[in-house]
């Protein structure tokens, strides 16, 4: 008895802060409209379901079929991404704020392709993140004293928001970074206009060690898209990070957070629940993305993969296995069911050959699945299991 897999056709998102380039550039097909292509979603969630092609060569558009035909409901959301320019600031909600907002919106009759529903399932949203290329975000609160730090050197370069800032600054003696977080979003539309104001107009802004050059750019860039918008100031109490191709970072629910440029790929439990607190033209609702945040400090650990053929990050609902092939036989460290991801090269298993950008599903299985080929991969699956001392597994 020998696995059966099956060749995929995912669907594109063109969302406006995709990139007209990169993903049709590693997918090898051509963007004729000239559009942005934000993300691929890999899996069974009804807002963009996975087709299986059930032909030998894994081309047959006549013999597709939904992938949840063959699978199931898959609990896993894979994504491709590429993000041209930042997102919003935004976090997701964890189990039971899923499931009660969810229900709450049923029961209000609101439909869930409406502008202004929050929760498309009922379901949790961990993420975690893996860079093809360099990758910039903003995650999670920094410390109090480096908000009240950045602030204090944000204040020398605008004295004349004194009392807007000093306000803010007031506010972290409470320790309470929501009470932060409301002052900020309550900002009278006379003040947010006079501060964007005077951003925009400020040349020639000295660096330092509290605010870098990155973040200053992004707070000149954000005054002068979103001129209203409170969450310009996100550079100064979220983290910056910047992942190198291979670092792995994981998002917990309820963390506040922004991508801001860079290719890579997503895992996440099936879920579309997104609450946004900023910088983006789509509904904001800041009283349910307060109730859903975690407002405790939280830096993600930037995770590299130590591996000479494989590497599993291994999280409570899902992993993730990055597989390098050298030309010889390799057996893939899982039972399925998992979603593979060609990165480079090219991958053959089961008499049928994978390129770059071209994805397969393993059906759950007690057959080892046999990879061959000169490739780079990505595995995302529901289980990974080895010892948890091995050192191709980390746990996040």
């Amino acid at each position: 008895m020998t696995n059966k897999i099956y060749k995929l056709q995912n669907q594109i998102k063109n969302y406006e802060w995709g990139s007209i380039e990169v993903m049709p550039e590693f997918l090898g097909i051509e963007n004729t409209k000239n559009i942005p292509f934000a993300e691929m979603w890999m899996g069974t969630h009804e807002n963009a379901p996975s087709l299986a092609d059930l032909s030998l060569a894994g081309n047959n558009e006549a013999d597709q079929i939904p992938l949840k035909e063959i699978s199931g409901d898959l609990s896993f959301l894979f994504k491709l991404l590429a993000v041209e320019k930042p997102l919003s600031i935004q976090a997701h909600p964890d189990r039971d704020k899923a499931a009660e907002g969810f229900r709450m919106e049923e029961e209000a009759g609101i439909n869930l392709r409406s502008p202004t529903r929050n929760y498309k399932d009922p379901n949790h949203k961990p993420e975690l993140l893996c860079a093809i290329s360099r990758f910039s975000l903003m995650a999670g609160f920094k410390e109090l004293d480096m908000i009240s730090k950045s602030l204090n050197e944000f204040l020398l370069v605008f004295p004349q928001l004194k009392e807007v800032i000093s306000t803010l600054q007031r506010s972290l003696n409470t320790e309470s970074l929501a009470v932060f977080l409301r002052i900020l979003f309550n900002l009278s539309k006379f003040e947010k206009e006079y501060m964007c104001d005077l951003i925009t107009k400020k040349d020639n802004i000295k660096n330092s060690d509290i605010i870098i050059p990155e973040q200053w750019a992004l707070i000149k860039a954000f005054a002068s898209q979103y001129p209203e918008d409170p969450a310009i100031l996100s550079p100064l109490y979220l983290n910056y990070l910047t992942l190198q191709p291979g670092q792995v970072i994981y998002l917990p629910p309820g963390i506040l957070h922004s991508y801001i440029n860079g290719f890579g790929i997503e895992l996440m439990t099936s879920s579309d629940n997104v609450l946004r607190g900023g910088l983006t033209p789509k509904y904001i609702d800041i009283p349910e993305l307060m109730n859903i945040l975690n407002f405790t400090p939280y830096n993600p650990k930037i995770h590299s993969p130590a591996f000479s053929s494989w590497h599993c990050y291994r999280g409570e609902n899902y992993s993730l296995v990055i597989m390098e092939g050298d030309g010889n036989k390799k057996v893939f460290p899982g039972k399925g069911p998992a979603i593979c991801l060609v990165t480079d090269g090219e991958l053959n298993a089961e008499g049928l050959t994978f390129k770059k950008g071209e994805s397969f599903f393993i059906p759950k299985s007690s057959e080892e699945l046999v990879l061959n080929g000169k490739y780079s991969a990505f595995f995302a699956q529901e289980t990974c299991t080895a010892s948890s001392a091995s050192s191709d597994f980390t746990d996040i």
